[in-house]
């Protein structure tokens, strides 16, 4: 080939794997650096109409993307020996592929933080490795061919290698955290579940603010980064209690949290299949959540959760105390008529009209950990007019417009979807139910089931389903047995909310994904 041909068609192609690294780049950043983040949205990507965990007895055609169709070109080039229909092919799809995969992205920009270009730099290097090699043996536009498709495996390679100077480099901002937490010297409290843990963290530091010095982890700082940043930059001089929300995507994150910032007090809300894509089993959640309890001398437990209910009897030699809001626990928040009874030790101790947004369950976690801290019985009626709604989270409210309007957008699990649908129908409206989601994520295998049943529960409410993007739209359409309304982004989905509903319809936005998502 003419070498100014190849000097081109080799900038061009540099080009087409900087637009993959962007794509990509963002996609593993969103993910919080899980190198397998990158299988596993490729596949979603290339076949951005078939659910993940597709029952194997659904005999469903495949869409043609253009993703298959350059795929299957460059296939064919390879056959043939074609450098240049290679080079066509990978151009098309590194300008343009996966469809809908922006380079800006609308809801998730990507942020050149000093990890990324870390990562950016060192995928480079392997790219720019790969290419020398091929131009030692006179072949550089089939290796920046490779480079280009190869963009997804590159940066999971690089991130996993990078993993280890990773940990060294935050582990600079732990030691500044741990010695803050001995200098300041805080009763430290550790909370954690596969949901309920944000809503809980936030409920206990209203009960406890009007005391003072009482510092919360901020949003979701539930990792070691986030942890250390909140102690680093929140933790003042004088703080009492120090509440700290730990989340974890597998054993050992909690454990490693809890050895420099150990809690004296911890919290676990709820076991559920939150992350089980990542983390393969409700035994694995289990376990990792489990070492929570380790360090701690006293233990909240959720046994309203059936799987929690088992923790008190394993953890021989620590004071538990129970807490819930449909079982016999030491703490209960129970919904009586209008009321919601605080009943503490079998005794009633407050009554309180219902806490619009507040769930019940995460309000006995946080005021069973509020009584181990110092709240005394009799100030917790007035406290409890402190609690607060957490942002996105089933928060009900009325729009100008007349529509009753459920922003459950935050994320969303099986049991708190229930939930969000059960709420939708109890609102006192005349006209029109409707849910709009793109369904329930990161759940596995059992993501089709979930779906589904969810899909099931609107139907089975006489509400309307809305579905936005395609990650489970099968699963959805299939539950819900019926015509359902379908689009691509969240916004044409508000959009067509404001043009459809008024005065006495309501609308349940239950949960709301990324755009690095179908």
């Amino acid at each position: 080939m003419n070498p100014i041909v190849t000097l081109v068609l080799s900038f061009v192609l540099v080009g087409a794997w900087a637009a993959q690294g962007v794509r990509w780049l963002r996609v593993l950043q969103r993910e919080h650096y899980d190198p397998s983040s990158m299988n596993r949205f490729l596949a979603r990507w290339s076949s951005p109409q078939v659910g993940p965990a597709r029952p194997v007895d659904r005999k469903e055609p495949r869409p043609i993307t253009l993703s298959h169709l350059t795929m299957g070109a460059l296939v064919v080039a390879i056959l043939i020996h074609n450098v240049g229909v290679a080079v066509a092919a990978t151009i098309i799809y590194g300008a343009f592929c996966p469809q809908g995969l922006g380079l800006k992205g609308r809801t998730s920009r990507l942020q050149w933080t000093r990890r990324l270009r870390t990562v950016a730099v060192a995928s480079g290097l392997v790219a720019a490795l790969v290419v020398v090699v091929a131009a030692v043996g006179g072949r550089v536009l089939w290796g920046l061919v490779v480079v280009v498709w190869g963009v997804p495996l590159t940066l999971d390679l690089t991130t996993r290698l990078l993993r280890p100077w990773e940990k060294r480099q935050s582990q600079v901002f732990v030691e500044k955290a741990q010695r803050r937490l001995q200098q300041v010297d805080p009763t430290v409290v550790a909370i954690t579940g596969s949901y309920g843990k944000t809503s809980t963290k936030n409920h206990l530091a209203d009960l406890l603010q009007r005391d003072g010095d009482v510092v919360a982890t901020p949003k979701s700082f539930n990792n070691r980064a986030g942890l250390s940043r909140a102690i680093n930059e929140g933790l003042v001089d004088g703080t009492r209690v120090f509440i700290a929300e730990m989340g974890t995507y597998g054993p050992g994150e909690i454990a490693d949290l809890c050895s420099w910032c150990p809690p004296e007090l911890s919290v676990i809300t709820a076991i559920g299949p939150v992350h089980l894509e990542r983390m393969g089993s409700l035994e694995t959640i289990e376990q990792a959540k489990f070492e929570i309890t380790q360090r701690a001398a006293t233990v909240v437990v959720n046994v309203d959760d059936l799987l929690l209910r088992a923790w008190p009897a394993r953890l021989t030699g620590k004071t538990v105390r129970t807490a819930g809001s449909k079982v016999d626990a030491d703490v209960q928040v129970r919904v009586v008529g209008d009321e919601w009874v605080v009943v503490v030790d079998g005794a009633t101790v407050a009554t309180t009209a219902p806490l619009a947004s507040v769930q019940p369950t995460n309000l006995a976690c946080a005021i069973a950990a509020a009584l181990l801290l110092g709240l005394s019985i009799d100030d917790l009626g007035s406290r409890l007019a402190a609690v607060s709604p957490v942002a996105n989270r089933a928060n009900v409210i009325t729009a100008p417009s007349g529509v009753v309007v459920i922003d459950d957008t935050f994320n969303a699990n099986p049991a708190s979807a229930d939930a969000s649908v059960r709420l939708l129908a109890s609102q006192p409206v005349s006209g029109r139910r409707v849910v709009i989601t793109p369904g329930l994520i990161e759940l596995g295998r059992e993501q089709y089931r979930e779906n589904a049943i969810l899909a099931t529960t609107v139907r089975d409410i006489g509400a309307e389903l809305v579905v936005v993007n395609r990650t489970n739209v099968r699963a959805l359409r299939d539950g819900y047995a019926g015509e359902i309304r379908r689009f691509n982004h969240r916004d044409d989905a508000v959009a067509w909310v404001r043009s459809s509903l008024g005065p006495g319809d309501a609308v349940l936005y239950l949960n709301d994904l990324p755009d690095h998502y179908i």
